[in-house]
């Protein structure tokens, strides 16, 4: 069970912060559903990715109209989605916050980048060192007096990313609860490692 038990999250398949998030609402209790990429159902929810853990999976083609009509039927009767895409992914898919919002006007839509949604670094690649860099974190990490060294992707994936994301969802599922009104939480590992 869990405090999350009975709340349904739609997980677009991703990699890094995305994964963390709904593994840490999957441990809280929430019924997680991952959308992989056609062909893929199933291959990460395995042992051995243990941010595959605690979710069902099921296969769709994004690219095409009865793919996305099946997000869309999942989003009528989910209370949150979580995306991990570049900004603009979602909208060219036909499935940004609008038209989930307009399917279901209680859904927390909750939406990961490395920069933010807009500026001029919203569409660059970026890895977890850049996040960490530019947002101050590294600095702090290592001897004084000489190089940084890199957490892997603890500190801007999971800490400044997954970790916000899933606060964020969090509490707007409470505001929601209170409101009736769905929520989108932009939440970018730049912002996060600076918190």
């Amino acid at each position: 069970m869990g405090p999350l038990a009975g709340v349904r999250v739609v997980e677009l398949q991703g990699i890094g912060p995305g994964p963390y998030c709904g593994m840490m609402l999957a441990d809280m209790g929430a019924e997680i559903i991952r959308v992989d990429r056609a062909g893929s159902a199933g291959q990460t929810a395995n042992k051995t990715d243990i941010l595959a853990r605690g979710r069902k999976s099921i296969a769709v083609d994004l690219k095409q109209a009865e793919g996305v009509e099946t997000v869309l039927r999942l989003v009528e009767t989910a209370d949150v989605l979580i995306e991990g895409f570049r900004p603009g992914v979602m909208e060219r898919l036909g499935l940004g916050p609008d038209v989930c919002l307009a399917r279901n006007s209680k859904l927390v839509y909750g939406r990961m980048t490395g920069w933010g949604q807009t500026g001029s670094m919203a569409s660059a690649a970026g890895h977890d060192i850049n996040y960490i860099s530019l947002s101050g974190a590294l600095h702090a990490i290592g001897p004084e007096g000489e190089k940084p060294v890199p957490p892997l992707n603890l500190v801007g994936d999971f800490g400044g990313g997954g970790m916000l994301l899933a606060f964020g969802v969090a509490a707007a599922l409470y505001e929601t609860a209170n409101s009736g009104k769905g929520q989108v939480i932009d939440a970018a590992m730049t912002d996060g490692s600076a918190l």
